[in-house]
């Protein structure tokens, strides 16, 4: 992806500057009034001089591939040359995402590989169709996808739990492997007892969820990917309402649509909150760490072309 600012501008010229207007009251982090100019600066982000000076420099090589890129490589997912891994924050995250990737979504306009980059350790990303099984771990995984049967994430324990055998968990947390849709019907308030039973005995309800998985492409791709078999039965997530801030906004499409790296961004903050039930400090602030950088860099470009 070439961040050239020029190159961007003429890039993002058919989206219109309405997308500047809807990103000053996007992002709903603490104090919103202090977003007029950016509203991710308070964001606690690790220093960017080294994006800085990488973009005076201009393009560099992949240190693997030897492709001319900006700040990282979007095909081997690591930084180029002029940014020295050294100088690029870690995220840990409380869980694993797996990420897949639409075979037509473009390397280098999909921001999937900012997580990839800062969360090494817990990003995956799969090109469809090449995904993994998810079957034998489905009382352990959700799927961020809205829908009809979509959960909120302050409800992800308690749904999980309905993929165990009749709603209990045995000792040895060897959990039924029917979906709860298949399993047999009890009465409401039986239900219930079993399942805070279940999560009773199996500790803090954040340590059943252990991956997350997230769809990286367009929405007018998804059907493909989330039809698929394998994504079957799993319980799906779907976030609060936000709106994005990504300049690549999806034409026709309304300003909720969060590119990739927002989306995972957001549903661990949530997480946080809503299941480890711990106070937010910006543990996950730095996944947006090249996001935020971008983001002003072409606001920047937009302001000095007169299009703000």
């Amino acid at each position: 992806m070439s961040l050239n600012s020029s190159t961007l501008l003429n890039e993002e010229n058919s989206q219109g500057p309405k997308r500047n207007t809807e990103c000053s009251e996007s992002l709903e982090l603490q104090t919103p009034s202090s977003f007029q100019d950016n509203p991710l600066q308070q964001l606690q982000l690790a220093s960017q001089e080294v994006l800085e000076k990488a973009k005076k420099s201009g393009r560099s090589k992949c240190p693997r591939c030897s492709s001319s890129r900006m700040f990282y490589c979007y095909t081997c997912f690591v930084p180029v040359e002029t940014v020295p891994t050294k100088e690029i924050p870690t995220v840990k995250l409380p869980l694993k995402i797996d990420i897949i990737k639409h075979p037509n979504e473009t390397d280098g306009k999909s921001t999937a590989v900012h997580a990839k980059l800062l969360a090494p350790d817990d990003v995956t990303i799969y090109k469809y169709p090449c995904i993994p099984e998810y079957e034998e771990k489905r009382h352990e995984i959700a799927l961020i996808f809205p829908g009809p049967n979509s959960v909120s994430v302050k409800d992800i324990a308690f749904h999980l739990q309905k993929y165990t055998e009749k709603g209990v968990c045995s000792n040895d947390d060897d959990c039924s492997r029917e979906p709860f849709l298949k399993q047999a019907k009890i009465e409401p308030k039986e239900e219930e007892k079993n399942l805070n039973e279940c999560i009773s005995s199996n500790g803090s309800e954040g340590t059943r969820l252990k991956k997350i998985i997230f769809i990286d492409s367009t929405w007018n791709q998804t059907n493909k990917i989330i039809t698929d078999e394998r994504l079957q039965g799993l319980l799906q997530i779907e976030l609060k309402t936000r709106k994005t801030c990504f300049w690549r906004h999806q034409k026709g499409k309304p300003d909720t649509y969060l590119s990739t790296i927002e989306a995972i961004y957001y549903f661990l903050v949530d997480y946080h909150q809503e299941i480890l039930r711990e106070r937010y400090k910006g543990q996950y602030d730095n996944l947006l760490f090249f996001f935020s950088f971008m983001y002003t860099l072409i606001k920047n470009a937009k302001r000095c072309a007169g299009k703000d």
